[in-house]
């Protein structure tokens, strides 16, 4: 139906009635637009009688013939009963007094009494107009703050977000509306307990605030402060609540975090406790990960300062790792100087060596950034572990570029306070603890010196320096002192000190070294010196006079030491430099009488006056000569007859002993060669060879061309070696071992037993033989523990498929239960001492004569006796 469809209708009288009560003003126009009818709520809304409006035109309201055009233009007709068919706009009223209200109109056209009427419905819309713009200011307000606002009804359903919660938290108002707010907000590692906090905040009148971790749309952590309030209805019931959102995460937990490391940089606590306790603070505002921090030297070596949720052995694994492309993440971090994420350590290559302590504890993937200092260098590593496989979220980048960044901090303080101390505390040209530290580190070596125990001090001094400093100028000097430490250092052992008092002059501590064992390394030094150095172009002779005073034999506190080894040291001066002197008279006897002895050693080895002595090998099976051990021995003209136990210690001391060990091959094979010449059958000969033997890589080539020179097969030398070697892990010497072996040369482990070898590395050696102590001997007969490591040690050997050799058999009976046991071979007093070649040749062919009788005796008692099948068949009726 159209509006020109609908009928026509006559105006009642009680229909007018209606309209003067109706709360709207009512207005009719006429097609004239005169007004015809004007209610009681229209003479209150212009505050006009109506007498001043009925029959004038519409302008006397302020209804302008404009505003009613479309409604006189409209086509058709409109329904009488329909008193609002169109809605105008709003409008202004003025009114007779000069005010102005605003009004919604409403316009309608009827047809009554065969005449068109206009009717206009007004309704003061005053104070919703400006309730409406109170709302839209408060509105505009909300959206224009950065605290992100949130209202809920009573079942924390959302009515209300401004626009700073969809930027914080990626929900538009039309997302957000109607759901749970703690749909929206709460996440995985949101705690708990705050929320319980927050919940009870609610009840209370007066509300309350809490810092909390809330997670927005795309599941990335945000820190906030909520504030919250309640609104009651009239009963009191909580009909709102309203949050005010704070994003808290860089401005107050970062803040937070940098605070508690400045304030530990200020306090100089040490720095591991400064990365123990960022690493703690960081899992406590990103409760989803496990931090660590490393530091990386000089070297490249990193060293765990921080991580303590992480497994400890897994930290210790880590200290001295070298950084490299495929050291796990972390290494891998400082190797490249970049980030490294490796989203699954499992699958991850990087993480292979790595990955079985961080997977036991439940740790999936590793985000490690590099820390770098002001120059560029790479000084330490800051990671997140992942409990699962994932990328960082954008909350720990920025937890890790505020770490990074303190991280190298705390280093470069670290470096910094190192650096300082060392100014302080060590001399500026050789590195080395100043006159300060020195004191400190003689007063460390006395206070650890337990009774019994002594520590020596040497107090050196460069000879003819003030000579090198006036020819060749100060620089030439300071080189030569350089130099000169340097070669300090390497004679010295670790836990020995080293300084440099001044000028020329430097100190060495020596703990739990007595007078001997002073004497030995300034004899190390002396002959160390020997050596000219080179400083330009010129060879610059070095020495240096050394005093040595011994505590608590000469003095027990710090200066006298030093004013005593300073005595001794003039002493060595007067005594022509390039040497050393005790403080006591006694202690000088000792060293001068090492000092004899090594130098006699040196001349006899330069001589040949060493000579080697045979002691003989027999297998215990059938009693025949299994072979030699050539022995070293020394006659000395002055000395008489020095015993092994003496020269050869001191052997190794002075450096002499790899030569003594390649004479003694040379000499052995020299008389293997001459003793097959002239009929005698010796099997094999055994050389002992020191551990620094085995340090040279031409120890084969040097074994195989002195075989060639006494045209020798290699299976006649046997090379017995201790368990020095074993336990040695440098790989030269295993090397040289089996570079031996592939020749042909038999390896004899000697003194097996009394080491702490492992016998799981023993199965790796190339040996061909073991040698059970002589110590083991003395009791094997009376004492069930010495039997018990003998006989294990002989089914270790049978096990491995090794002959078992027993040294130091002086009885029948130990050699009657070695043989019980199994062991192959016996050697000692039983059979021979160590003899020269010419009397080990007559011992020879004296014990052949022995064994042969004694077969000879066997033989006639065999042929003596019927055999015994014989017998019986005599004895047995036909």
């Amino acid at each position: 139906m159209h509006a020109h469809d609908c009928p026509r209708i006559e105006t009642p009288d009680f229909l007018l009635a209606v309209l003067e009560r109706a709360n709207d003003g009512v207005v009719i126009v006429d097609s004239d637009l005169h007004v015809s009818h004007f209610n009681a709520a229209a003479e209150l809304l212009w505050q006009m009688d109506r007498a001043e409006v009925l029959g004038h035109h519409v302008s006397r309201l302020g209804l302008k013939d404009l505003e009613l055009q479309h409604v006189a233009t409209a086509p058709g007709q409109l329904n009488a009963s329909d008193a609002t068919q169109r809605c105008g706009p709003e409008i202004r009223i003025q009114r007779k007094d000069g005010s102005r209200i605003r009004a919604a109109l409403s316009l309608a056209r009827v047809e009554a009494g065969g005449q068109s009427r206009t009717v206009a419905f007004v309704r003061d819309i005053t104070a919703a107009v400006d309730l409406r713009a109170r709302l839209g200011l408060l509105t505009l307000i909300a959206d224009r703050t950065s605290r992100a606002v949130i209202v809920t009804d009573h079942n924390l359903r959302v009515v209300y977000t401004n626009a700073a919660f969809s930027g914080m938290f990626g929900y538009s108002c039309e997302e957000a509306q109607g759901r749970q707010a703690n749909e929206l907000l709460v996440g995985r590692h949101t705690d708990r307990r705050t929320l319980a906090k927050l919940r009870r905040l609610i009840g209370k009148e007066s509300g309350g605030e809490q810092e909390i971790l809330s997670y927005d749309k795309n599941g990335d952590e945000v820190w906030i402060s909520a504030n919250v309030s309640t609104f009651r209805n009239d009963r009191g019931q909580v009909k709102y609540m309203c949050a005010l959102l704070t994003d808290i995460t860089e401005s107050r937990q970062l803040r937070s975090l940098q605070q508690l490391i400045m304030t530990a940089l200020a306090d100089e606590i040490p720095l591991t406790e400064i990365a123990d306790q960022l690493c703690r603070r960081v899992e406590k505002i990103a409760p989803d990960v496990v931090s660590s921090l490393l530091h990386v030297d000089a070297g490249g070596l990193v060293h765990p300062l921080g991580g303590p949720s992480l497994p400890e052995d897994y930290s210790r694994a880590l200290d001295g790792v070298a950084i490299g492309p495929d050291i796990g993440s972390c290494g891998s971090a400082a190797f490249y100087g970049k980030p490294v994420l490796a989203m699954d350590i499992d699958a991850d290559p990087r993480w292979q060596s790595f990955k079985t302590r961080p997977l036991e504890a439940g740790l999936r993937a590793c985000w490690s950034t590099p820390i770098k200092a002001k120059d560029g260098r790479v000084i330490g590593t800051f990671a997140f572990y992942f409990r699962e496989c994932r990328a960082p979220s954008r909350w720990h980048q920025s937890i890790v570029d505020a770490c990074v960044h303190l991280g190298a901090l705390a280093i470069e303080r670290n470096e910094a306070r190192a650096q300082i101390a060392r100014l302080a505390y060590h001399d500026m040209l050789t590195g080395l603890p100043n006159r300060a530290q020195l004191r400190g580190l003689i007063s460390q070596a006395i206070q650890a010196c337990s009774e019994g125990k002594h520590v020596a001090l040497a107090f050196l001094d460069v000879d003819n320096f003030k000579d090198v400093n006036d020819t060749l100028g100060h620089s030439a000097g300071d080189e030569l002192l350089i130099q000169f430490a340097q070669c300090l250092r390497a004679q010295l052992q670790p836990g020995d000190m080293l300084g440099r008092l001044g000028g020329d002059e430097f100190v060495i501590v020596l703990p739990n070294r007595d007078a001997a064992e002073a004497s030995l390394v300034a004899s190390r030094i002396t002959e160390a010196l020997v050596m000219p150095l080179r400083i330009g172009t010129r060879q610059v002779p070095m020495s240096a006079s050394i005093g040595i005073s011994v505590y608590p034999d000469n003095a027990t506190d710090i200066d006298t030491l030093i004013q005593q080894a300073d005595a001794a040291m003039y002493k060595a001066k007067r005594a022509g430099r390039s040497t050393y002197r005790f403080f006591s008279a006694d202690m000088n006897r000792l060293a001068e009488q090492r000092l004899i002895l090594s130098a006699a050693l040196r001349s006899a080895i330069a001589s040949d006056a060493l000579k080697l002595h045979y002691q003989p090998q027999i297998r215990t099976i059938d009693g025949a000569i299994q072979g030699v051990e050539a022995l070293a021995r020394w006659h000395d003209a002055v000395l008489g007859e020095v015993s092994p136990a003496k020269f050869i210690p001191l052997a190794e001391e002075c450096g002499l002993i790899e030569q003594i060990g390649l004479w003694s091959i040379r000499e052995a094979c020299r008389q293997m060669a001459e003793w097959r010449q002239s009929g005698l059958d010796i099997p094999c000969v055994s050389v002992n060879l020191s551990p620094i033997n085995f340090q040279n890589v031409n120890l084969a080539a040097a074994v195989a061309e002195i075989l060639a020179d006494h045209g020798l097969p290699p299976e006649v030398l046997m090379l017995e070696i201790t368990e020095g070697v074993i336990m040695n892990e440098r790989s030269v010497a295993i090397e040289t071992m089996h570079a031996v072996r592939k020749l042909g040369v038999g390896l004899s482990l000697d003194d097996f037993g009394t080491g702490y070898s492992s016998l799981s590395r023993l199965t790796l050696l190339p040996i061909r033989e073991l040698k059970i102590d002589r110590g083991f001997m003395r009791d094997i007969e009376s004492n069930a523990s010495a039997r018990a490591i003998v006989t294990t040690v002989v089914r270790v050997g049978q096990s491995l498929q090794l002959t078992v050799v027993a040294e130091g058999v002086e009885t029948e009976g130990q050699q009657n239960l070695l043989a019980e046991l199994g062991c192959d071979v016996v050697q000692g007093f039983l059979y021979a001492p160590a003899l020269p070649a010419a009397a080990f040749g007559r011992w020879l062919l004296d014990h052949s004569a022995r064994r042969a009788g004694v077969m000879l005796r066997r033989i006639g008692r065999s042929l003596a006796q019927p055999p015994a099948e014989s017998s019986s068949r005599m004895s047995s009726p036909t």
